[in-house]
């Protein structure tokens, strides 16, 4: 299983690479979650990337390509992975199809997530509210305003994924609006 979850800031793709990390029993790669750890590290990558996720930009391609290609070098990702938050570029989809290589290793399918804007706002505001209310610092980019820049963003630049990857015959958008299990229970009939 080599997946791909694609969708807007708060969509749920973190949930379902969750799931479905455990259901196949192959590591989720969020690179939302690489370059947070960069960052709380002090790493170079960190650093470069600490103000753009702050500001609620997308980090440049060069950054995540790297922290992804040597993701994937890892035992565990050998088998099979769920990428959650990349590729967010047409430029990176490219670069992961040569990081799999011709015939070794290509993606099984793209999930994308469908939900209304005003929806995301919602969960964004209660995810951080979590957060808060667990004692946890909620992620510097849980706030409406960032919110509202990443889909500015997402949609500028990510959107275009979908044609690119529907073009290809390996795009299977799923109803993100409605409950989690059903949403799951969506990705698994997709998947079959």
């Amino acid at each position: 299983m080599r997946l791909v979850m694609l969708g807007p800031p708060g969509a749920g793709k973190g949930t379902q690479a969750r799931k479905l990390s455990a259901h196949f029993n192959v590591p989720q790669l969020s690179t939302g979650d690489m370059l947070r750890a960069a960052v709380s590290s002090g790493s170079p990558v960190g650093l470069a990337a600490k103000s753009v996720i702050d500001s609620g930009g997308l980090v440049g391609d060069k950054i995540v390509i790297d922290c992804v290609q040597e993701r994937l070098s890892h035992d565990d990702a050998r088998r099979g992975f769920i990428l959650d938050g990349f590729p967010r570029t047409v430029a990176q989809a490219k670069s992961l199809d040569s990081m799999l290589g011709p015939g070794k290793r290509s993606l099984s399918t793209v999930i994308e997530l469908l939900v209304d804007e005003e929806l995301l706002a919602q969960r964004i505001e209660r995810r951080a509210g979590e957060a808060i209310a667990n004692g946890e610092t909620p992620r510097s980019d849980d706030n409406i305003e960032t919110m509202r820049k990443r889909l500015a963003a997402y949609r500028e630049s990510t959107e275009v994924l979908s044609n690119f990857y529907y073009n290809q015959g390996r795009l299977v958008r799923i109803d993100g609006m409605r409950d989690v299990d059903q949403v799951t229970a969506d990705i698994f009939e997709a998947l079959s």
